[in-house]
């Protein structure tokens, strides 16, 4: 059976970066899957929040905000501030962006200094929590090499790269990277967040007014690894030809 956009049920959507996309950020990148879009940034702030000072933690901080801006869906999304608060769905995405980048960034080589991770979603076309946190991870890395060729970090915190894909049962076909399409009318929808050697981070699953078996979760687990697999050798090649020499200037503002 061909999928809507006549992808094999193994097959992402086609997958790119666009590295630097917001110039004044230590690090950013425009990254799509399909045709979901999200600028993802990173920026390095010196301090760290008041509770680890309280406390005595060492190191530093991360934390992500995540955010649908109003034309990125057929119907326009009220900003969350016209509503006075953030709504339960950016909530829970932004804190599973941060989990995912805690997991594979050593907090303590980045010193007192908190990194923010910025996502905003220009197209929602399915994915945009697994494109955020995959394009983030990118926007991080590009980050921390600025500052180790700029001699203010030894070396980069992040152990590893990580990267997030979907995989689902859509008309009885488990699928991998599902679409908007895909994803409305999936029985069935998972998530994985994986280091780059496919350890899981989170995994996040449910029947969709729908079971499934324990064949179909093996098969859409085999799915998000080969997912992860690739959009793991897509970060590498754009972090090879990321100079990070280039536009050193962002980084006066912090020591």
């Amino acid at each position: 059976m061909n999928r809507i956009d006549g992808r094999a049920p193994d097959a992402m959507r086609e997958v790119g970066f666009l590295p630097d996309i917001a110039p004044l950020a230590h690090g950013s990148v425009l990254v799509n899957f399909g045709e979901t879009r999200v600028i993802c940034s990173a920026m390095l702030e010196a301090g760290v929040p008041p509770w680890m000072k309280a406390q005595g933690v060492p190191g530093g901080w991360l934390t992500a905000e995540y955010n649908m801006l109003p034309y990125s869906t057929l119907q326009r999304k009220p900003r969350d501030i016209s509503k006075g608060k953030l709504d339960g769905r950016s909530s829970e995405i932004q804190r599973l962006i941060g989990r995912s980048l805690r997991a594979v960034i050593d907090l303590t080589a980045l010193g007192q200094r908190t990194l923010w991770i910025d996502c905003d979603v220009l197209r929602a076309d399915g994915g945009t929590r697994t494109a955020s946190i995959t394009g983030a991870v990118v926007a991080a890395e590009m980050a921390f090499r600025r500052f180790v060729v700029a001699k203010k970090m030894p070396r980069s915190p992040m152990s590893q790269l990580a990267a997030a894909v979907s995989a689902g049962v859509w008309k009885d076909l488990c699928c991998l990277d599902l679409n908007y399409h895909e994803d409305k009318a999936a029985s069935v929808d998972f998530n994985y967040a994986m280091t780059e050697d496919l350890r899981f981070i989170e995994v996040q699953g449910t029947g969709e007014e729908a079971t499934f078996s324990e064949e179909e979760m093996g098969e859409m687990l085999r799915l998000g690894k080969k997912g992860v697999a690739e959009l793991i050798e897509a970060q590498r090649r754009v972090l090879d030809a990321f100079d990070p020499a280039a536009n050193l200037e962002v980084l006066t503002r912090i020591s």
